[in-house]
């Protein structure tokens, strides 16, 4: 009936076999490409929370690498700025050291303190001093529309008394461009210091955190304010390449020694919970095609039972055991492709346009998102890579789970399957 060995015939014979019961067929079909959709599409919508929370973290928390003294890491809570980094040593002297490692991109000081506020509707603000003219070249604050989020007005200028603050910060208070906050807030040497910045700028970063709570203004001032002299309260380093973090890391550690914490961004809490939150998603996808699986499970043994006759036909044309379970699985593994492939077709697709309209979380969850470290506006990331992935696991998971009913086949015995 066939070559010995040969697969091609094989192969054709289960072809054609699938299409002898169409509809049992599109059912089997359906299942697999259900999975595989959904595969793709919370995948993808996962990817663009991912990417969102990666971006929010190393442009307003931890930069890729971030150096704090280790008494900063013990009342980081507190935002403490009487712990400089490297007891407090020239941030300057120690940016051109880290400077020269291979793979860095920039390094910049950051100051982040308490403010009390005065004559204000919001109590406690975040005061963050930026090296304003470099940091805003080198990344973008607003993670959606990929700039540096400046809505009106203008960025504070070095070593004045002038300060930006987000829009929703802006709207609470009635205060604009041209107005003044007056605030409390505490020195490095523990006296209370008063200060009354000029608003220039009003910024939305799309970042509720920062857009309500973040007051900006130019690190020299905030620097001298509160008395940090030639230091710095933070290093913020970023990279030219985000996965090799470690390594550099490595190295800023042996410039500046055991008495600095350098963080890298991979051991954000944040990030640990989402890779958590990946598993429980592939854990969950993998239940959801294993239980399309059982549909194919059960189509190739009423096949098997209905086809009886034919399998002994089979075997007494002289097809092997083994040929006639090829037969059977190749019929299995048809049906998982094709279900594979119209899933991730149609998933691939949609999520191709979707990413290119963003997806507004708090028309989703309010501000109740609003502790954690996520832009407000996410996209779904459209990826090849994620397309192959979904089609080859939803493709290896339903043809494997069809190998038992296949071997069904060989034990068929001709002689006794042609008396039926």
């Amino acid at each position: 009936m066939t070559n010995k060995g040969a697969t091609g015939p094989l192969i054709k014979i289960a072809f054609r076999n699938i299409w002898r019961n169409k509809r049992r067929t599109g059912f089997c079909v359906s299942a697999v490409a259900i999975g595989a959709f959904f595969f793709v599409f919370f995948f993808s919508l996962d990817d663009g929370i991912t990417r969102g929370l990666y971006d929010t973290i190393q442009i307003f928390e931890l930069g890729h690498i971030r150096v704090v003294s280790s008494q900063y890491e013990e009342e980081r809570e507190a935002m403490p700025v009487w712990h400089p980094v490297a007891d407090g040593k020239s941030w300057e002297e120690l940016a051109a050291s880290i400077q020269e490692i291979p793979g860095v991109r920039g390094v910049f000081p950051r100051i982040s303190t308490l403010a009390t506020l005065q004559e204000s509707t919001i109590k406690h603000a975040t005061v963050l001093g930026l090296d304003m003219e470099n940091e805003m070249a080198a990344n973008h604050f607003n993670l959606v529309r990929r700039n540096d989020g400046l809505v009106e007005g203008e960025w504070p200028r070095p070593g004045s008394n002038e300060c930006a603050v987000g829009f929703i910060f802006a709207r609470k208070t009635g205060l604009g461009i041209g107005d003044r906050i007056p605030m409390r807030t505490m020195s490095a040497q523990f006296s209370d210091r008063f200060w009354s910045p000029v608003i220039t700028g009003i910024f939305n970063f799309d970042f509720f955190m920062f857009d309500e709570r973040a007051i900006l203004t130019d690190f020299q001032r905030l620097q001298r304010l509160l008395v940090l002299d030639e230091g710095t309260q933070q290093l913020m380093i970023f990279l030219d390449d985000e996965n090799s973090s470690p390594h550099i890391a490595a190295s800023v550690r042996n410039i500046l020694g055991e008495d600095s914490v350098v963080s890298d961004w991979k051991d954000s809490y944040w990030i640990a919970m989402q890779k958590v939150n990946e598993l429980i998603y592939l854990v969950a996808y993998l239940v959801f095609l294993i239980v399309a699986s059982f549909l194919i499970i059960n189509t190739i043994v009423m096949i098997i039972h209905e086809r009886v006759r034919e399998i002994g036909m089979m075997g007494s044309l002289g097809m092997t055991r083994a040929e006639i379970v090829r037969v059977f699985f190749f019929e299995s593994l048809f049906l998982a492709a094709i279900g594979a492939s119209l899933g991730v077709g149609l998933g691939g697709m949609i999520t191709f346009i979707l990413s290119h309209f963003p997806i507004n979380l708090n028309d989703f969850y309010g501000n109740s998102l609003s502790s954690m470290p996520i832009s407000n506006t996410i996209f779904f990331q459209f990826s090849f890579a994620r397309l192959f992935t979904a089609w080859i696991v939803a493709v290896l998971v339903a043809s494997v789970f069809t190998i038992i009913p296949s071997l069904k086949s060989a034990f068929v015995e001709p002689a006794e399957a042609l008396r039926r």
